[in-house]
C-alpha cells in the first residue's frame, strides 16, 4: 500500500494536471458560450455547467490514457498505475465539481490504525489498489503458507463495482466520441452524442456507492485475514507472558523452574510456537520447525556442568567450546523472548506476511542457527567432547606455533587450510574420541560395527591412513634422541612436532623436521603428503557440515560467539 501511495504522487500526471489547469480559462469560455447557445435554442437543458464540463473533459481525457489490456485496466506497470491514479484523482474532482455527496464511509472508524492512515476521514479517497482488487477478484489468498478466502459477498460487491466502472467508461467514451452506437439498438439515440448531466451524475453516484460498498467489505475482510495471519506471533506472546508470570512467582533459577510441570509445559509450547514462526518467516535460512525444547534443557545442563567443572579446577580451555555453544542456545532464546515482549506493544506494525518483518527474521535466523548447532553438538556428548578437545588442542597449538594465533586473529584464509589438518591429527592420535565427529562429516568412511567388536569401524583407506600415522609417530619418537621421554610423553612430543609442521607448511623457512633422521623424516613427509589429500576430502565431501564445524572452531578460538546485542528495536 505504501508503494501505491508514493507512485500515485509521481511527476508525470501532476504535470498533466497543471497543463490542463493552464488551458482552463480558454476552454471554460468556449464551452460556456456553446452551453448558453444550446440553452437559448431550447436544446439540451440537462447540460452540465461550464465548471462541470471542464471537470468532465479532464476526466474523459484521463480515461483515454488508461492502459487497457484484455479488456481490463492495467495497473501493474508503472505507466498503467500512474494513468489509473490520475483518472481516480479526476474522478474525485468531477464528483466535487458536480457537487455530489460522497457515499457514507463511517465504517472506516472501525479500521485498524494502519488502514486509518490510508483512509483518515470519510472523503472518497479512491485508491488504485482497491480498484485493482475489484478487477482481479482473487477469492483466495495465501499468507504464511495458510489459505484464506474472501466471502462470496465480497466478490459480489467487486462485480458490482466493475459494472459501475464499465458503465461510466461507456459514458466517457461517448463524451470522447469513441463509442459507436449499435444499429437498431433501442438506446442508439441515447448513445449518440455526449451524455447528459443527469447520466454523468447518476453514473458517478453509482460508482461511488459501489466503490464504498466494496471498500468496506474488502478492507474489513482483509483486516480479519491479517489478524489471523498474526495469530502465530500472538500465540507466542501469550506463552511468553505465562512464563513471565511463573518466573515472577517462583524466581528465575532455571533448575528450579524446569522442575515445575506448568513452567516446563509453557516453555515447550513457546518453543513450538517459535519453531512454527521460523518455518513460515525465516527465509534467510532453512526455516526448520523440528527444533525442540530439549535443546534448551541440555544447554542449561551443560552450563551447569561447566560451572561445576571450573569450580573443581578443570582446565578452562576444555570448557570453552561447551560453554560457548550452550550460551548461544540460551542467549538466542532469551533474545527471541525479548522480541516478543517488545512487539506486544506494537502488534499493529507487524506485517501479516511475517517474512517481511526485519526484526523478527533476524531473531529467528539467530535462533535457528544456534539451536541447530546445539541440536547437533550440545545434545550429543561424544561430539561435544570432540569439539572441546580440538579447541583445547588448538589453543595449545597457538602457543607452539604463534603464527596460528595470528591466523585466528586475522581470520586468514590459511587458517582454513590448517584446521582440517589439525582435526585429522587429533583423530589419528585419539581415534576413539574423535570418530563420532569425523563420522558426521565423512560417514562413508565409517562402516557398521560388528556385533561384539571392539575395534574402530572404519574402511580400509582410513585404516591405512591411521597405520601410516602410527608408524610415523613411532619413527619420530625414537628419532628424537635429545628428547628424554617415553610412552605418552614421547607421543605428545611427536604430535607437537607434527602440529608445528602442519601450521608452518612445506615452504616454511623453519623446518620442524630438520632434527629427524632420514628415515623418520621420510615417514613424516609421506604422512604430510597423505594428510593434504584427506584434508581436502574432509572439506569437500559435505561442505555444509564442514562449514558448520569449522565455523564453531573459529568462533571458539576468536571469541566471536559472544552475541552482539541488537540496537534499536525493529519489528
Amino acid at each position: 500500500s505504501s508503494g501505491s501511495e508514493s507512485s500515485t504522487c509521481g511527476c508525470p500526471h501532476v504535470e498533466r494536471l497543471r497543463r490542463a489547469a493552464r488551458r482552463g480559462p480558454v476552454t471554460t469560455y468556449r464551452l460556456g458560450r456553446s452551453t448558453m447557445l444550446r440553452k437559448l435554442l431550447g436544446k439540451d437543458l440537462d447540460a452540465p455547467t461550464a465548471s462541470e464540463e471542464l471537470a468532465v473533459v479532464r476526466l474523459a481525457a484521463a480515461h483515454r490514457k488508461l492502459v487497457i489490456e484484455g479488456g481490463r485496466v492495467n495497473t501493474k506497470s508503472e505507466a498503467g498505475f500512474n494513468a489509473c491514479a490520475l483518472f481516480l484523482e479526476n474522478l474525485d474532482s468531477a464528483a466535487k465539481a458536480m457537487r455530489l455527496d460522497a457515499a457514507p464511509r463511517s465504517y472506516r472508524i472501525a479500521f485498524t490504525i494502519n488502514y486509518r492512515a490510508l483512509f483518515p476521514d470519510e472523503a472518497r479517497t479512491y485508491r488504485v489498489d482497491v480498484l485493482e482488487a475489484s478487477v482481479e477478484q482473487y477469492a483466495v489468498i495465501w499468507v504464511n503458507g495458510d489459505k484464506f478466502e474472501f466471502t462470496a459477498e465480497a466478490m459480489r460487491r467487486a462485480e458490482a463495482l466493475q459494472k459501475a466502472w464499465s458503465e461510466l467508461g461507456v459514458l466517457l467514451d461517448r463524451w470522447n466520441g469513441t463509442e459507436q452506437p449499435r444499429a437498431g439498438s433501442p438506446t442508439a439515440a441515447a448513445q449518440a452524442g455526449r451524455p447528459s448531466r443527469s447520466e454523468l451524475r447518476n453514473a458517478l453516484i453509482a460508482l461511488d456507492c459501489t466503490w464504498a460498498s466494496f471498500e468496506h467489505k474488502y478492507i474489513a475482510e482483509l483486516i480479519e485475514i491479517e489478524e489471523k495471519a498474526r495469530r502465530l506471533v500472538v500465540q507466542a506472546i501469550e506463552h511468553e507472558r505465562c512464563l513471565l508470570l511463573l518466573e515472577a512467582r517462583h524466581g528465575t533459577d532455571p533448575q528450579k523452574l524446569q522442575a515445575l510441570p506448568e513452567y516446563h509445559e509453557e516453555l515447550k509450547k513457546l518453543v513450538a510456537c517459535i519453531a512454527h514462526l521460523n518455518s513460515v518467516a525465516n527465509f534467510r535460512r532453512k526455516g526448520r520447525d523440528d527444533l525442540r525444547v530439549e535443546v534448551y534443557f541440555d544447554a542449561v545442563a551443560t552450563l551447569r556442568r561447566c560451572d561445576g567443572a571450573e569450580q573443581s579446577g578443570d582446565s578452562k580451555d576444555l570448557l570453552v567450546a561447551a560453554r560457548m555453544l550452550a550460551h548461544d542456545v540460551v542467549d538466542s532464546f532469551a533474545a527471541m523472548r525479548e522480541y516478543l515482549r517488545e512487539v506486544e506493544r506494537c502488534l499493529e506494525r507487524v506485517d501479516p506476511h511475517l517474512c517481511n518483518n526485519v526484526g523478527l527474521v533476524a531473531r529467528l535466523v539467530d535462533w535457528e542457527e544456534s539451536w541447530e548447532v546445539g541440536t547437533r553438538y550440545v545434545q550429543h556428548e561424544s561430539l561435544l567432547g570432540a569439539i572441546c578437545d580440538i579447541v583445547a588442542e588448538l589453543r595449545i597449538a597457538q602457543r607452539l606455533a604463534p603464527s596460528l594465533a595470528q591466523m585466528c586473529e586475522d581470520c586468514d584464509v590459511e587458517l582454513f587450510l590448517v584446521l582440517p589438518r589439525i582435526i585429522w591429527l587429533r583423530f589419528l592420535a585419539k581415534p576413539a574420541k574423535h570418530s563420532a565427529l569425523l563420522k558426521t562429516i565423512l560417514p562413508h568412511r565409517f562402516t557398521a560395527a560388528q556385533e561384539g567388536g571392539s575395534g574402530l569401524a572404519i574402511d580400509s583407506g582410513l585404516r591405512e591412513f591411521l597405520e601410516k600415522f602410527e608408524a610415523a609417530e613411532h619413527s619420530i619418537s625414537i628419532a628424537q634422541s635429545h628428547v628424554r621421554c617415553h610412552g605418552t610423553e614421547a607421543k605428545r612430543a611427536a604430535w607437537e612436532l607434527l602440529v608445528k609442521r602442519v601450521v608452518s607448511g612445506s615452504g616454511s623457512k623453519e623446518d620442524p623436521f630438520s632434527s629427524l633422521s632420514a628415515d623418520a623424516r621420510a615417514a613424516a613427509e609421506e604422512l604430510m603428503h597423505d594428510l593434504e589429500r584427506w584434508s581436502i576430502e574432509l572439506q569437500r565431501h559435505c561442505p555444509e557440515d564442514w562449514n558448520q564445524c569449522s565455523a564453531i572452531l573459529v568462533q571458539c578460538l576468536t571469541g566471536t560467539g559472544q552475541k552482539v546485542k541488537p540496537g534499536q528495536f525493529k519489528v
